[in-house]
C-alpha cells in the first residue's frame, strides 16, 4: 500500500474521529453562537439562531452536559454565558452554576431565540448576534464543526457556502470525509493491518474516553436505567456486556453527563457504537491492545465511508446503518475474519437493520444503540460461520461498496419527506 494512502487515511481518521461534549447538534448550535460572540467582541444583547430540521430533531430533547436542561435553545444561551469556540465540539466544557443561571435569564428575557428554517436542505446552523454597536453572523454548514460563513457588521470575513464539499480546503471536515470514497473496503482492511502502531495512539484515547462514560452510565441516577437493565440481563456474556456498555454510554451522554466522548463521522453516538463493542470483545476474549486499536480504526473507516454517502444527518439512524455497519466489520476483523467474511458481515448488517428511523437524539437512543450492537454481533457471527446473505436480496449488491451506496440512496432520495413528518410530530408535543 502506498505511503500516501496511509498518510491520507490517518488524516481522514484524525479529522473525523474527534472528542465531543454532549450531543453534536446542540454542540453545533453552541459552536456557532460562541464563534459569533467572539467575532462580535462586545457584550451580547440579542441572539437569533436558525436551524434545519435535523438539528431541530436531534437537539429538541437531548440533555446539555453539566446541566439539568435540554434542547438547542439552552445550548445557545449557555454558549453566550460560557461558550468557547476554541474547544470545537467541546464548546461548553467550561459550564458552571453561574453560567447556567445566566443562560436561564437570557431565555426568560428572550435575549436568545432559536427558530426552525424549513428551507434548509442540509445541516445548517445560522447564528446572528448583536451588541450595542456591532453585529456578527456565523453559519455552520454540512458538517457539525464546519464554519462556512463569517460576517462582522457588513464585512464578509469567510464564505465557503457555495464551494462543493469535495473541493473544500483539505483542512475542513466535509472534504476529508468525502475523500474516503477513494478507498475500497479491501484497501481499508489492508491499511488497518499495515498502519504504524504509533499512528494509532489517538484510537486508544477514544477507547478510554468512551469506556469511561460507559462506566458512568452504569452508575445510579443516570437516565432511566437502560444500561443497568441490560447489564443485569447480560449473564456476564461478552455479547450482553457489549450491548450494556454501549447503551449505558449513550444513556449517560443523552442525559447530559459532563464527560466528552470520542465521536466518529461527526456523531458521538456513532463513536460509541464504532468503539465500545469491539473493545469489550477484544478485552474479554484476550486479544492484544494493538489488534483492538486496529479493529476500532477499521470500524471508524467503514463508518466514515457510509456517512460520506448518507450525509451528516439523515432520516435513518446512523448509529445502526453507519456505525453499526462499521462495528460489524470491525468485530469480524478483530476475530480474524477473511476479507470475504468482513465484506459479508457488511452485507448481512445492511440486509437486516436498514430501516431503523432516526427520530431525534434522546435517552431512547441508548436502546437503538443496543439494538444496533446486537445486530452487528449477529452479522459478524453469521459471516464468520460462512452465512452470507447474497447480493440479489433487496437493495444489496454483490459488493459492499455498492450496497452502501444503495442504502444511502434509499435514505437520501427515497425518504425525502420522512424527516419533515417526524419533526411535525415532535413539534406537536411542544
Amino acid at each position: 500500500m502506498e505511503s500516501c494512502k496511509e498518510k491520507k487515511i490517518i488524516e481522514i481518521l484524525k479529522n473525523q474521529v474527534k472528542p465531543a461534549l454532549g450531543c453534536t447538534e446542540p454542540g453545533a448550535v453552541a459552536l456557532a453562537v460562541s464563534r459569533a460572540k467572539k467575532l462580535l467582541g462586545e457584550p451580547v444583547s440579542r441572539v437569533v439562531v436558525s436551524i434545519d430540521k435535523n438539528v431541530l430533531k436531534n437537539g429538541l430533547g437531548v440533555g446539555i452536559p453539566g446541566t439539568k436542561e435540554r434542547g438547542n435553545a439552552f445550548a445557545a444561551a449557555l454558549a453566550v454565558s460560557c461558550g468557547n469556540s476554541e474547544y470545537g465540539l467541546e464548546v461548553l466544557k467550561d459550564v458552571n452554576q453561574e453560567a447556567i443561571a445566566q443562560a436561564e435569564r437570557y431565555l426568560k428575557e428572550e435575549i436568545v431565540k432559536v427558530e426552525y428554517d424549513p428551507e434548509a436542505t442540509c445541516l445548517k446552523v445560522t447564528a446572528q448576534v448583536w451588541g450595542e454597536h456591532h453585529k456578527a453572523m456565523v453559519i455552520i454548514y454540512r458538517n457539525h464543526s464546519n464554519i462556512a460563513f463569517e460576517q462582522y457588521d457588513d464585512e464578509v470575513l469567510l464564505d465557503t457556502m457555495n464551494v462543493e464539499a469535495s473541493v473544500v480546503a483539505s483542512t475542513s471536515g466535509p472534504s476529508l470525509q468525502q475523500q474516503i470514497k477513494e478507498y475500497t473496503i479491501r484497501e481499508m482492511i489492508l491499511l488497518a493491518k499495515a498502519l504504524p502502531g504509533e499512528e494509532l495512539a489517538f484510537i486508544q484515547d477514544g477507547i478510554d474516553m468512551n469506556m469511561k462514560i460507559a462506566e458512568a452510565g452504569l452508575s445510579d441516577g443516570v437516565g432511566v436505567g437502560i444500561g443497568k437493565y441490560m447489564m443485569s440481563r447480560s449473564n456476564g456474556t461478552v455479547e450482553g456486556c457489549a450491548k450494556a456498555y454501549t447503551a449505558a454510554a449513550s444513556e449517560a451522554r443523552m442525559a447530559g453527563w459532563p464527560l466528552s466522548v470520542m465521536s466518529s463521522a461527526g456523531s458521538g453516538n456513532h463513536g460509541l457504537t464504532a468503539i465500545i463493542p469491539i473493545n469489550v470483545f477484544g478485552q474479554r476474549m484476550g486479544y492484544d491492545d494493538d489488534l483492538i486499536r486496529r479493529a476500532v480504526a477499521f470500524s471508524h473507516m467503514v463508518t466514515i465511508f457510509v456517512k460520506s454517502y448518507l450525509g451528516a444527518l439523515s432520516p435513518i439512524c446512523g448509529c445502526g446503518v453507519a456505525a453499526g455497519v462499521g462495528c460489524a466489520a470491525g468485530l469480524t476483523f478483530l476475530r480474524g475474519g477473511t476479507d470475504h467474511q468482513i465484506e459479508a458481515s457488511i452485507l448481512n448488517m445492511i440486509a437486516g437493520l436498514t430501516g431503523m428511523l432516526c427520530d431525534g437524539a434522546k435517552l431512547g437512543c441508548a436502546y437503538k444503540l443496543a439494538v444496533a450492537v446486537d445486530a452487528a454481533i449477529d452479522a459478524s457471527n453469521m459471516a464468520l460461520s460462512r452465512v452470507h446473505i447474497p447480493g440479489d436480496n433487496g437493495i444489496l449488491s454483490d459488493s459492499p461498496e455498492q450496497s452502501i451506496i444503495n442504502m444511502a440512496k434509499v435514505s437520501v432520495q427515497g425518504m425525502g419527506t420522512t424527516d419533515s413528518v417526524i419533526v411535525d410530530i415532535m413539534q406537536e408535543k411542544c
